[in-house]
């Protein structure tokens, strides 16, 4: 038999790769997005996408109960649908900070809850939870953003503690910057989250000139193969990261936290 994977966030980004990465590997993929347009691809290489809301528990019950019922199992579930409420903390709606803990946090331990019952029964089961170097390193607009990722790290860790000795195992893969749109996502709605007038408007110029010179060099393709490398590695880390420089911005951020507050004030 196949083995079975859910993919949360596929329409777009790396959830889409992985989508297509899983599919090519042999995996029966199951997954959904909000924007149901930009599935069509991935419904035509068989893969079973459907509608799929995260803030919604309806919405990820009728995914998860698909796939039990067609399938029979569940092998991964890849919990990587989120988004970045960028914008200054003190003027983001406090609305806007709880929608981004309901979709990025909130909304993957909905998704994880229904699927542990199956993955028990088994005896065996792998929970990818997509995390970013953000969890650690910072920058200014991003405040909730890095605090759902640092959020999914601690959770994910416990996770993994009470749910190892039923053969299921929870990790992380924390990417840094990528060649996808989602960052000019994150930048649009912090100028959707300034106030007239605000005075944050020229710190929101600055980052998103910062971010245009960096340059991102990892693809939606390079990070959906470390998707996969977590999802099936024989001896699974608590922790995966795309490159050695990723790995090195989170142990700096975390070790010296003052070193790295000074080069974001140089920077930003």
């Amino acid at each position: 038999m196949s083995k079975v994977a859910i993919i949360t966030g596929i329409s777009s980004g790396m959830g889409h790769a992985a989508a297509l990465l899983f599919k090519e590997k042999g995996f029966e993929v199951y997954g959904g997005a909000r924007r149901v347009d930009r599935m069509q691809d991935l419904l035509d290489v068989g893969i079973h996408a459907q509608e799929l809301d995260m803030t919604d528990k309806i919405s990820i019950r009728q995914l998860v109960d698909r796939a039990v019922k067609e399938q029979g199992q569940i092998d991964v579930l890849v919990n990587n649908a989120g988004y970045g409420e960028y914008g200054p903390l003190e003027e983001i709606p406090i609305e806007n900070a709880k929608k981004q803990f309901d979709v990025n946090l909130f909304g993957a331990d909905q998704i994880t809850q229904l699927v542990l019952p199956t993955m028990r029964q088994q005896g065996y089961g792998r929970i990818v939870n997509i995390s970013s170097i953000g969890a650690e390193a910072y920058t200014p607009l991003g405040g909730w953003y890095h605090a759902t990722k640092a959020a999914i790290n601690m959770w994910s860790d416990v996770l993994d503690a009470e749910v190892r000795r039923f053969g299921i195992r929870s990790v992380v893969v924390q990417p840094g910057g990528t060649n996808t749109e989602w960052m000019s996502v994150s930048l649009d709605n912090a100028r959707k989250n300034l106030e007239p007038d605000s005075p944050y408007e020229p710190l929101v110029d600055k980052v998103d000139s910062l971010f245009s010179k960096m340059g991102f060099n990892a693809t939606a393709q390079s990070l959906a193969e470390v998707f996969y490398k977590a999802a099936t590695d024989p001896k699974p880390k608590r922790r995966y990261f795309h490159s050695l420089a990723d790995h090195a911005t989170v142990l700096a951020a975390r070790s010296m936290p003052n070193f790295y507050r000074f080069v974001m004030s140089k920077l930003i």
